[in-house]
């Protein structure tokens, strides 16, 4: 298990996009400073540090040294890469901070990009779920898996298939960047709940499964430290706790954004309410004027 902390890999391409990625973020966020506008830190923090920083934990760290040992190990980086690291990107709101930054034609190109009809169709949030949903059955139910484990470019392209489809899942349900389409709270609470099931049901059939996922892989290894009967039963454990989990996190976090929208379209009622009743009395203090000035 040394391993974990002496194989740290950064010489894959996954390692150059998330220092691009930070450093972009980063960048963006010293320009707009310079301008004078205030970005929230709460939001530099979920990007760069559960964000970025929980993909990079689980794939250039030591930890992919097991990530084709052992399926609880990968069963790790599924959750991470599907479900943790797409919720606190979403919430650092890189598209907006994007907005904010640019100008011109690479403004509007973004912008064309965020409205076009392929971004509306992946976001719809019903798209979204159906491949949240499916990508794991899938995968772990069919001969796909073992190909990942015995084709690198096949593991590597799995790693970037989560992240995607967990960013497509989660953006439009819990993100701040501005999306077409958006549903409103109500709705995107119902599909979270939808969703909650799933890892429950697929968790149990992994442990309770009499066939190994992977086929001949993991026996093939020999390993006399593990059992791949006993190891499936633990990644199939993570899945369904882990899950478990991260679904009742989520919620929590829509209904704080929620509340939060409520109150802003509550003060922002007020604020009309306030400045329809100052129209009035400017208005009744005007007619009085005019009936004076016609007494006199």
């Amino acid at each position: 298990m040394a391993s974990v902390f002496t194989e740290i890999r950064l010489d894959s391409w996954l390692t150059v996009l998330l220092v691009v990625a930070a450093g972009l973020y980063l960048y963006g966020v010293h320009r707009l400073r310079v301008r004078g506008d205030r970005w929230p830190v709460s939001r530099t923090v979920f990007f760069l540090v559960p964000g970025l920083g929980g993909i990079a934990s689980v794939t250039v760290s030591g930890l992919h040294a097991y990530d084709t040992t052992l399926l609880s190990v990968h069963m790790v980086q599924h959750m991470v890469l599907s479900m943790v690291a797409p919720i606190f990107l979403a919430l650092g709101a890189p598209m907006t901070l994007a907005l904010r930054t640019l100008r011109g034609a690479p403004r509007r190109r973004l912008l064309a990009v965020v409205h076009s009809r392929v971004a509306t169709v992946l976001t719809f949030p019903l798209v979204a779920f159906g491949l949240f949903v499916a990508t794991p059955f899938a995968l772990y139910f069919t001969s796909l898996y073992e190909q990942t484990l015995r084709h690198e470019w096949l593991h590597e392209l799995t790693h970037a298939h989560f992240i995607a489809v967990g960013c497509l899942f989660f953006w439009p349900l819990l993100g701040l960047d501005p999306l077409p389409g958006r549903w409103p709270y109500p709705a995107r609470a119902l599909l979270m709940l939808l969703s909650v099931p799933f890892h429950t049901v697929l968790g149990l059939t992994i442990m309770q499964s009499k066939t190994l996922l992977g086929g001949t892989w993991y026996p093939g290894l020999h390993l006399d430290w593990s059992n791949p009967f006993d190891d499936q039963k633990v990644a199939g454990g993570i899945l369904w706790a882990g899950g478990e989990f991260v679904s009742v996190t989520m919620i929590a976090v829509l209904v704080v954004q929620w509340i939060r929208a409520s109150e802003r379209e509550a003060r922002r009622i007020d604020r009309e309410l306030d400045r329809q009743e100052a129209r009035e009395r400017a208005q009744d203090q005007n007619d009085a004027t005019v009936r004076s000035a016609a007494r006199d």
